[in-house]
């Protein structure tokens, strides 16, 4: 409002003087009246045209300004066409009364419109009084021009300023700092033209050191296509020390008004590039987390059947190679994975927020990436992972058994072999039918001495035969080669028998035309077959592979080894006993003068030969204390493997758990702000990082373990596999607390929560979080509604399970409810005022076209809105409109994803 008081001076005249209220002392009417020349000059120029744009309206217009208003009836006109009201009819009398009355009536409506009038009377209007119709005129243009004009809560005089101060702002060589001296070079109105209609104008031309020109090109503009009437002259602008203020304002309020459309419309599109640019991000952060979820997705989807590959290899080499493979894929190409997952996790998070502080529908990523679904094709890809690590370990133990077995199967079938070889042939000789009684005798004790040995090697055999069906039934891939050397050793040992037995029985027949045999020779051969025998046990025994997997099962051996060394005495008196028979044999054969032909008849076995074999089992008893104390060093070393793995592990498992259970309890704590938390958080994350170097020992441990082939561990219930899952479970929760509060900072600041507000929210949740898990089920969080001052129907506390909890899953967190709280109480941009928005763009047309939507919006989002826009079908329908109340509500209802 603008008010006037009387002076307490009197112009030097005679004449009143006019001033307003202290808070336009700026626009206060020179007190004494007294205007410069050019001053006065310019306002009766400028007021002047200024009444005569209104007046045109209504068909007329003044040439004097102190004339033309005399007797009231245009003043009155005036004032109706500027207000849109109408006055009360006036005099149509030439007397002088007739005028002053409709003066009076002119005067009242300003003075009704709460502008005080004083020292201003009809009289002096009526007289022409020039300075007083000035004085008059310029209270109208502040009441009804430039009152209304107000930037930021600004008085309308400083509000014009700023608003002039704004608009030309961005251009070189104009500085606004008054309606005055700022205006003189004539680049200032230039620059308002420019800025809404650059096309008029080409401001890179003009200079600042010709404002003749300026002017008249901004003035000349302006009237021609703005509908803006020349107020003043460019001479008497440039040609006064100071031009007049009262004419500079009156002038740029018609430019403020003209571009006022402008403004609301700048206004509008600024809404509606706030509200696409979310959009755009919203969609943007989709966009991320479905291709995200769709990698994450297809690399499980390549790698769980590279997991369930179950095909067998034949070597120990292989299998390894394939249980190296495995530890690479754990070591470097799912450790990114878990860190994709959780980082899609967080993101997820995070775009739910934002939708629900821009208003926004949640996201409901496509069928098969929820999050759910992605934890289940984890889960699945996890059970792959145990099964395909329990497969390789127990392949290679089949292996490892594969290999002993069928080494020792060659190793028995070669003594075999080398023991019949020949054999067939002597039991098929006819020897004995030129034989000498004492020759055949002799051949029947030495086949008697045979069978005995045939019967010693039937264990072997048998053996032998064992070892081939285990190779079978553990699916060697040998198998055919093992099954046909086991078969020709078979089938050799039953023509063996035969053979015997056929042998045995034509000796019979000729035996009774034989003599005894020497009884010292048939003594030495029946005590010499077994005791090589049992030497060749020994020695196969000593030779004999083993394979065990802790320190009892060698000591075991060991002991047996020891029991046998403790019976070598024992069998070397044996020895020495069958040595002095044959020495007796000697003895007797230079005492009685007999002459041996040959060597013994009865049996094959030599006394060097028992030498010989007895010499070996003294060599193969010391190597095999060797290899017995070289397997218990690498079990003793495999004990300190375990020994060393389970002390690491029975201190990272501890701690983990601590560490979850801390981030457990941290979560439902409140201490100190938020960004104290994140800060702390923060912190508490590294120090968990910092203890990465420990399960990286851990790991290092462990495949020195599995590539010792050790496959228990009594020292420790903790296994790598358990130890793993809890470090990346360890990882991901602290990341995922992290975001929770990031996301609570981002609802806090958009929202408006003060830091009480958000302690009270976490206290009253505390309360009802009856299992501190962070989440509480429906009934606890109804009660929690009910607690927070919100009355509940079941309509109403369905509607608010739609909002806290969209996917069903029974569970509120501490998220949902503060954005619940949030939303509830806080304004949000809504799609009626978007639609609003572009109705103004449209000038009001219930449709917009592509041209408009160009001129009013920055590129990218002009061409985001056509690309989206339906074409409008409404019965006041043209080419190319686009509807864009559908395009606005769809902005607010489900995504475009």
């Amino acid at each position: 409002m603008v008010d006037y008081h009387a002076s307490n001076n009197q112009a030097s005249s005679g004449g009143p003087a006019v001033y307003m209220d202290p808070r336009e002392q700026e626009n206060d009417w020179d007190r004494d009246l007294l205007l410069d020349p050019a001053w006065e000059k310019q306002q009766r120029k400028t007021f002047t045209a200024w009444c005569n744009s209104h007046l045109r309206k209504a068909g007329t217009q003044i040439e004097n300004i102190e004339e033309d208003f005399r007797d009231g009836l245009k003043l009155m006109l005036l004032l109706e066409v500027i207000s849109g009201e109408r006055l009360p009819k006036p005099e149509r009398g030439k007397m002088r009364v007739h005028k002053i009355n409709n003066v009076n009536k002119a005067l009242d409506y300003i003075a009704s419109k709460g502008v005080k009038l004083v020292s201003i009377g009809a009289e002096e209007i009526v007289d022409g009084n020039a300075k007083m119709t000035l004085g008059m005129i310029w209270t109208i243009i502040l009441r009804f021009a430039i009152q209304d004009i107000s930037v930021e809560e600004t008085s309308a005089k400083e509000g014009l300023l700023l608003w002039c101060q704004r608009k030309t702002a961005p251009y070189k060589n104009v500085n606004v700092q008054n309606f005055h001296i700022s205006w003189k070079d004539g680049l200032a109105f230039n620059a308002l033209i420019h800025r809404h209609r650059p096309e008029l104008i080409d401001y890179d031309k003009l200079r600042k050191d010709d404002p003749l020109t300026n002017l008249n090109n901004a003035f000349e503009v302006a009237e021609k296509y703005l509908d803006i009437p020349k107020m003043m002259d460019a001479e008497d602008i440039v040609n006064t020390a100071r031009p007049d203020e009262k004419a500079i304002m009156t002038y740029v309020s018609s430019f403020y008004h003209a571009f006022s459309g402008a403004q609301k419309a700048e206004t509008a599109a600024n809404r509606i590039c706030k509200v696409l640019a979310v959009n755009q991000e919203n969609e943007h952060l989709m966009e991320d987390y479905e291709k995200l979820a769709s990698d994450l997705l297809e690399w499980i989807r390549r790698t769980i059947p590279w997991l369930e590959n179950r095909a067998p290899e034949k070597t120990m080499a292989e299998m390894q190679q394939k249980l190296e493979d495995f530890r690479g894929y754990r070591r470097v190409h799912k450790p990114p994975k878990v860190q994709e997952k959780c980082q899609l996790e967080i993101n997820f998070n995070t775009l739910q927020t934002k939708l629900r502080l821009s208003n926004r529908p949640a996201f409901m990523p496509s069928e098969g990436r929820m999050v759910s679904d992605i934890n289940g094709s984890w889960h699945n890809l996890e059970g792959a992972e145990k099964g395909y690590e329990e497969w390789m370990l127990n392949e290679i133990r089949r292996l490892e058994r594969l290999d002993h077995l069928a080494e020792k199967f060659r190793q028995k079938a070669t003594i075999h072999e080398s023991w019949t070889d020949g054999k067939e042939a002597m039991l098929t000789q006819k020897d004995y039918e030129t034989a000498s009684l004492s020759e055949v005798k002799a051949l029947l004790r030495k086949h008697e001495a045979f069978e005995s040995d045939l019967a010693a090697h039937q264990d072997r055999v048998e053996q032998i035969a064992a070892i081939a069906q285990e190779l079978n039934e553990l699916d060697y891939y040998d198998s055919p080669s093992v099954n046909a050397r086991c078969q020709k050793i078979c089938e050799q040992w039953d023509a063996l028998g035969s053979l015997t037995q056929s042998r045995r029985e034509s000796l019979e027949r000729t035996e009774k035309q034989l003599e005894s045999i020497d009884e010292l020779y048939l003594e030495y051969a029946k005590r010499a077959a077994p005791f090589n025998n049992w030497m060749e046990g020994a020695m196969e025994d000593l030779q004999d592979m083993f394979i065990v997997h802790n320190i009892e099962e060698i000591q075991g051996l060991i002991t047996a080894h020891e029991q046998f060394k403790s019976t070598l005495p024992e069998a070397n008196k044996e020895r020495e006993a069958i040595q002095a028979i044959q020495a007796e044999v000697q003895k007797i054969a230079q005492y009685n003068g007999i002459k041996l032909s040959g060597g013994n008849p009865y049996t094959t076995i030599t006394p060097k030969s028992i030498d010989d074999k007895w010499h070996k089992v003294e060599q193969l008893v010391p190597q095999r204390d060797r290899a017995l104390q070289e397997e218990l060093a690498k079990q003793q070393s495999n004990d300190h493997l375990r020994r060393k793995f389970a002390t690491q592990a029975n201190i990272v498992g501890p701690w983990i758990q601590t560490k979850m259970e801390e981030i457990g309890r941290i979560s439902i704590e409140m201490n100190g702000t938020l960004e104290d938390q994140l800060v702390n958080l923060r912190e508490y994350e590294q120090s968990i990082i910092e203890y990465k170097p420990n399960i990286d020992q851990l790991e290092g441990d462990h495949q020195l373990i599995q590539e010792a082939l050790i496959f228990d561990n009594k020292y420790t219930a903790y296994t790598m596999e358990h130890l793993r899952v809890g470090w990346e479970q360890l990882l991901t929760t602290i990341a995922r607390t992290i975001n929770e509060i990031e996301n609570q900072i981002l609802t806090r600041d958009a929202k408006g929560i003060s830091q009480e507000q958000l302690h009270e929210y976490r206290t009253s949740f505390n309360h009802f979080d009856k299992k501190r898990t962070g989440q509480m089920d429906m009934d606890n969080y109804r009660a929690l509604l009910v607690a927070t001052g919100n009355s509940l129907g079941d309509a109403e506390f369905a509607r608010i399970m739609g909002i806290v909890d969209p996917n069903n899953s029974g569970a509120v967190t501490f998220q949902a409810f503060i954005d619940f709280m949030s939303r509830e109480t806080t304004d949000t941009d809504t799609a009626d005022q978007v639609i609003a928005s572009f109705k103004i763009l449209a000038a009001d047309k219930n449709f917009i076209t592509a041209e408009e939507l160009r001129r009013e919006l920055p590129p990218d989002q002009a061409e985001y809105c056509i690309a989206r826009m339906a074409p409008y079908s409404g019965p006041d329908a043209k080419p190319g409109a686009l509807d864009y109340m559908s395009f606005s509500t769809a902005l607010y209802g489900e995504s475009d994803l």
